[in-house]
């Protein structure tokens, strides 16, 4: 009983002394296999996250280029082409100029929706999502509006004038402030700053509104110029009518001198 007893133990010790490195082997293999799956998984999702995050900057900046740049310009040169005289060479070119900046406004509309519908999540939960998408409909619409156009002289011109301004306008001020939450959202989901590019679209935008609102105005103050001017030559031009009315009748009172002669003489001279 008492070798029995001995023999369990030198048994127990000596499986012990046998199993347990081998373990401690197999559990050190397993913990640096985890360790190195975590690490390539790491740099994996950096790697998709950098991939992502140049996604969302090239969205942003094909947006940008559509609704914040093209798409004013466009209104800008149609606003110019309006004060030029109808049928005129300047009048036919900036209208040309204003349908190529809104078709391919249109067109990098396109691509940016696009990129969001293929390689974005778009649970539509954000403004910033609900924006565009309201938004890419109305710019297809707009479109559409601009290629039925009626000729001049119809009824029906009036009414598509009105609808195409009141669109145009209202899609500019939306991609306007749809590029802004964009601009914010970029920053919540990267955590890089963008108030570098805040400034610069604020910085545009700011022009772009300054020339809208002196495009009308410029005329305006240059035929106030022209009108003042006027106005003084015609007071002086005035001025002077009393003056030379007072010399002729000054010439029609002077004396004639005539010689000694017969009244009938004097009735012929």
């Amino acid at each position: 009983m008492h070798i029995s007893y001995k023999s369990a133990c030198f048994v127990i010790v000596s499986f012990y002394a046998f199993v347990i490195p081998f373990t401690q082997c197999t559990t050190l293999k397993e913990v640096n296999q985890f360790n190195s799956q975590r690490n390539t998984n790491s740099k994996v999702h950096k790697q998709v996250n950098h991939q992502k995050a140049s996604d969302i900057a090239l969205h942003g900046l094909l947006l940008w280029g559509s609704v914040g740049f093209l798409m004013p310009l466009g209104i800008l040169t149609i606003r110019g082409s309006n004060k030029a005289e109808p049928g005129s060479r300047r009048s036919r070119i900036l209208f040309y100029f204003h349908v190529a900046f809104q078709m391919l406004s249109v067109l990098l509309a396109t691509v940016g929706a696009a990129m969001s519908l293929i390689k974005f999540e778009n649970s539509f939960d954000n403004n910033h999502q609900r924006l565009g998408l309201a938004l890419y409909g109305a710019i297809l619409v707009q479109a559409f509006i601009g290629f039925f156009r009626p000729h001049r002289g119809k009824k029906q011109r009036s009414y598509w004038y009105f609808v195409h301004w009141i669109l145009g306008t209202i899609v500019s001020l939306v991609g306007i402030i749809n590029i802004f939450t964009g601009l914010k959202a970029y920053h919540k989901r990267t955590l890089k700053s963008t108030m570098f590019w805040t400034i610069l679209f604020t910085v545009e935008v700011f022009f772009i509104g300054l020339i809208y609102l002196f495009q009308d105005k410029l005329e305006y103050m240059r035929k106030q110029g022209v009108i003042e001017g006027s106005d003084e030559s015609t007071m002086s031009s005035y001025q002077d009518i009393p003056q030379r009315q007072q010399n002729q009748n000054q010439k029609e009172m002077l004396p004639i001198a005539c010689g000694k002669i017969n009244a009938l003489g004097n009735l012929f001279d």
